[in-house]
């Protein structure tokens, strides 16, 4: 049964979606960006419904200042006592172990904010990495975009034919040159040493096609992950879809979370 509930956070109501199962570990689910608890395309509703015909209790919230909760939006880093009163909502439920799943942001504050809530496991999606600079997307993104084009006869025809905007292109390149030491560090440090401390089991999922997974890909890389590449899963999906949206990424998504839940 899928019931509208409320609870309290930090002086104000947070609106959530109890979807109701008989198994004891439960899937909370924390939305990112300013996306209200269904999720872009319906997405995380369509997932609470399946996870849930699957036996496992499911809660979406909305954090406040977004959707149906009262407050200000004081965007992902402010969410530690949302994400802290939600994981209390879905255990008041009869939850007795808690994976938390979130997309872009929210995985990265579910990767801050994980153990004050108490949560027993993690599963991140295109975690947030990305301190931006200007209008363009990440250097790695953008060193995976030209890569692809240079493989392809039809865009040098293009770009001889004058079908590319050149400013564009200079200041793309000129990004793309960056070194990975040249990005600010204060994010990707943060986020590196919260996963590297985890003291729960992590699994990171990648959309290989996505900008913000492709950013963190390549962060991943570094020294300073080295920690959290040993603590961590990484699983990846061949799929430029930041949210899972076409059916075959919904059933790829769909059974990560049921094999963590298991």
């Amino acid at each position: 049964m899928r019931r509208l509930i409320s609870f309290p956070c930090a002086g104000e109501t947070l609106a959530a979606t109890l979807d109701e199962a008989a198994g004891k570990t439960g899937l909370l689910i924390v939305s990112g960006g300013n996306e209200i608890r269904i999720g872009a395309h319906r997405g995380m509703a369509l997932l609470a419904a399946r996870v849930t015909q699957a036996g496992h209790p499911v809660l979406r919230f909305d954090r406040r200042g977004i959707g149906d909760s009262t407050g200000e939006n004081g965007g992902y880093e402010s969410s530690a006592e949302d994400i802290a009163a939600a994981a209390r909502a879905l255990r008041d439920a009869g939850a007795e172990r808690i994976l938390a799943f979130g997309n872009c942001d929210a995985a990265t504050a579910l990767a801050f904010f994980h153990a004050s809530a108490g949560i027993d496991a993690l599963l991140l999606a295109n975690p947030w990495a990305i301190e931006p600079t200007d209008a363009l997307p990440p250097a790695a993104a953008i060193r995976s975009h030209y890569a692809a084009k240079l493989r392809d006869p039809r865009e040098w025809l293009r770009l001889l034919r004058g079908g590319v905007n050149i400013a564009k292109l200079l200041r793309g390149l000129r990004k793309a040159s960056q070194k990975p030491s040249e990005a600010p560090a204060g994010l990707t440090a943060r986020l590196a040493t919260a996963l590297g401390g985890a003291q729960v089991p992590v699994t990171i999922l990648l959309a290989k096609g996505d900008n913000t997974a492709i950013a963190f890909a390549d962060a991943f890389k570094g020294a300073a992950w080295e920690a959290a590449r040993a603590r961590t899963k990484v699983e990846t999906l061949d799929s430029a879809s930041h949210s899972f949206a076409a059916a075959a990424d919904k059933d790829w998504l769909l059974q990560r979370v049921l094999e963590r839940l298991a």
